[in-house]
């Protein structure tokens, strides 16, 4: 007995010294593609800033978890009578994490940066209303426009207008934050190894409030049935847009985690070739719309989790239209539509699909559509560096399944060079007189012409908003539930009980 009592004795001594099981503070956070790099300034693909948003790179103002403006590294503004003059008064103190001070001088930095001729700023319209950026004092940001700019604060948080190092920009041909993201943010860069994983540690010197998590790692699954059971084993402790939408119901049952059906700004789209025949008509155009039943592709292709749209909009924007009715599921009025544009039957068409589930099989669903109308659908996987270089910067494709998830993004269609060669200079000029609407009624109501516009001429075939169907651990507090920019932001992300 004696000997008994100095085996409790010490292991009385040991939990005294240990205490209690330390919190968790990792994070394993799933994503279906890999960023093709970490610079959100210099590339579209929404996975950089699934990555970086809010996390790693600041901009003046920031979106949150409800869609709405917030202030950033600009602790507040104030805006002319005419709309025309933005002062921000910017937060002191604040460093980059290669310990540039941020200062006015660094918007005017970034900002000249992004409109410069050379620059590959992926959302670069979105300074073209930029006159010029002053800098009264050091904390004080003078931003000049051209004109008002209705969406002008919105479009700051976007991801493409983060404030960036001068340092992280050695010279014109340079961009170490591809490889190597510098940012003012929470989370500062750890290790980027390709075709796994992004690692990023806690800020020990951020301005803010600090993270609860000492360490956060992006972990690149694309295959659903994988990362099911990298969920299930909790090798990933969230995926927030979670691929395997028909595993759904096992995740349900079991109250281990945590199953979150929110929105996304994601208009998923079957993207056309305008300039390319037979899409150069309207007619064909129309036609492969009234081929599609939405509401079975999403049954089909995302178990339900989705909901149909007719234009370039979701149902959580303001000033949506439900434009759904303009073409309804009609395979007889497509195969007339065909016909009357001399489209004939066994005609193919090929589409690009890029790694997405929602793309791969959304294309096989559509396929079949389409074939009982008279048009073959050639379907050709393609890996995503693909999508970006093949599609999207060279538009040498006839149709392709995608995403958008860019927040309002309505002028995608004014743009003189954009992936679809969609031209119209009746939605420009509608375009144009939206962002220079002043009163917010006048606004809303633009924007329903401008969807009514897109939905008349039909550039693309517009299918469904995309859910945001996360999975993770119910211990889990802090997770968006929606998704009202691409962003992973887990600065609120903590371990409970």
């Amino acid at each position: 007995m004696p000997k008994m009592k100095h085996i409790l004795l010490a292991a009385s001594v040991l939990c005294a010294v240990a205490g209690p099981a330390a919190a968790k503070d990792t994070l394993t956070v799933g994503m279906v593609l890999e960023p093709p790099i970490l610079d959100p300034t210099a590339g579209a693909a929404s996975a950089i800033r699934e990555v970086t948003y809010a996390n790693i790179y600041e901009g003046l103002t920031r979106i949150d978890a409800e869609g709405e403006v917030r202030s950033a590294l600009a602790e507040s503004w104030s805006v002319s009578k005419d709309g025309l003059t933005y002062t921000f008064k910017l937060i002191g103190g604040v460093k980059f994490h290669d310990g540039t001070p941020f200062d006015c001088s660094i918007v005017k930095f970034s900002y000249g940066r992004a409109m410069a001729p050379d620059s590959v700023n992926a959302q670069k319209q979105l300074f073209e209303p930029i006159a010029s950026v002053e800098c009264p004092d050091t904390y004080t940001a003078v931003i000049k426009l051209k004109r008002p700019t209705a969406l002008f604060l919105f479009d700051m948080a976007w991801g493409d207008a983060v404030m960036v190092s001068p340092k992280s920009y050695p010279d014109a041909a340079t961009d170490l934050n591809k490889t190597n993201p510098v940012g003012t943010g929470p989370f500062r860069f750890r290790e980027w190894v390709k075709g796994d994983h992004v690692t990023m540690e806690r800020n020990p010197e951020y301005w803010g409030s600090r993270p609860q998590l000492k360490s956060v790692t992006f972990k690149f699954v694309a295959d659903p049935s994988a990362a099911t059971a990298a969920v299930l084993a909790g090798d990933i402790d969230a995926f927030p847009l979670f691929p395997a939408p028909e595993a759904i119901d096992q995740f349900k049952a079991d109250a281990r985690f945590h199953v979150n059906i929110g929105t996304t700004e994601g208009k998923t789209i079957v993207a056309l070739n305008n300039t390319r025949k037979p899409f150069d008509d309207v007619r064909v155009r129309r036609a492969l719309t009234y081929a599609i039943d939405r509401q079975a592709l999403i049954d089909a292709a995302q178990s339900g989790y989705g909901k149909p749209i007719g234009s370039h909009y979701v149902p959580t924007d303001p000033g949506y239209v439900d434009l759904t009715g303009v073409y309804p599921y009609d395979p007889a009025k497509a195969k007339a539509l065909l016909a009357e544009a001399g489209v004939k039957p066994g005609t193919q068409i090929t589409i690009m699909l890029p790694p997405p589930p929602y793309a791969r099989r959304g294309g096989e669903v559509i396929a079949d559509m389409w074939g009982k109308v008279g048009i073959k659908t050639k379907l050709v996987p393609i890996e995503w560096a693909q999508w970006l270089d093949q599609v999207f910067k060279r538009t040498d494709y006839d149709a392709t399944i995608i995403s958008h998830t860019e927040a309002r993004d309505l002028d995608i269609y004014a743009r003189d060079k954009y992936y679809f060669n969609y031209h119209s200079d009746a939605y420009k000029a509608l375009y144009q007189k939206f962002v220079e609407a002043v009163e917010p009624k006048a606004q809303l109501d633009l924007v329903g012409e401008l969807q009514r516009k897109l939905a008349e001429d039909e550039p693309n075939v517009f299918l469904f908003a995309l859910a945001k169907v996360g999975v993770w651990n119910a211990k889990l507090r802090g997770m968006w539930d929606n998704q009202p920019v691409p962003a992973n932001d887990v600065t609120h992300v903590s371990w409970g009980d």
